[in-house]
C-alpha cells in the first residue's frame, strides 16, 4: 500500500508542477497514469508536456500503444499502461481501492479555486478514512514542504 500525496498549488501552475512530478516518478522507474475529468483540459496538458523543457515521453489514452506508454493521460478509470503511480488533476477522483493498489497517488489541486480545495479536502477524508496514509504538501514558502502527514 502506497501513499496519497496532496499538492496544494498556489505559486506554480499545474503545467509547471506536473512535469516535475512526472520526471521524479519516471526516475523511480514507475509508469504513471494522469487522470483528469475533462478531455479538452487533458488535450491542453498534453500540448504543454510536449512543449516543455526536455523530453517527457507520454501519450493519450485510446491509442493502439496505451500499454507501452510510460505516462498515459486519461479521463477513464482504467489503467492500461500498468502504472504504479496515479496523478489526479482537476478534481478527478481516486477511490481508496485504487490508492491502496498504487505505490503513489498524487492529487494536484488549484489552491486559488475554493471548489478545488473543498474537493481535495473531501478526497483527503475519503482516503484517510479508509486507513490510507496521506500527506499534504504546500509550496507557500516557495518550495514544496510537507504540512500534514496522516501517518497511515
Amino acid at each position: 500500500m502506497g501513499i496519497a500525496m496532496f499538492y496544494h498549488l498556489t505559486r506554480r501552475p499545474i503545467e509547471a508542477t506536473l512535469p516535475a512530478l512526472l520526471d521524479k516518478s519516471l526516475a523511480q522507474g514507475w509508469r504513471v497514469v494522469v487522470r483528469g475529468g475533462d478531455a479538452g483540459r487533458l488535450d491542453w496538458l498534453d500540448e504543454r508536456l510536449w512543449q516543455g523543457d526536455g523530453f517527457l515521453p507520454h501519450g493519450r489514452a485510446g491509442g493502439a500503444f496505451d500499454a507501452d506508454q510510460p505516462v498515459l493521460l486519461t479521463t477513464g478509470a482504467d489503467i492500461p499502461n500498468g502504472a504504479v503511480c496515479l496523478m489526479a488533476v482537476d478534481g478527478a477522483q481516486v477511490t481508496p481501492q485504487e490508492a491502496a493498489a498504487m505505490e503513489r497517488v498524487c492529487i494536484l489541486f488549484d489552491g486559488n479555486d475554493p471548489g478545488a480545495v473543498e474537493a481535495a479536502r473531501g478526497q483527503w477524508r475519503t482516503l484517510t478514512g479508509a486507513g490510507l496514509r496521506a500527506q499534504y504538501w504546500s509550496e507557500d514558502s516557495g518550495r514544496w514542504e510537507i504540512r500534514r502527514d496522516s501517518g497511515g
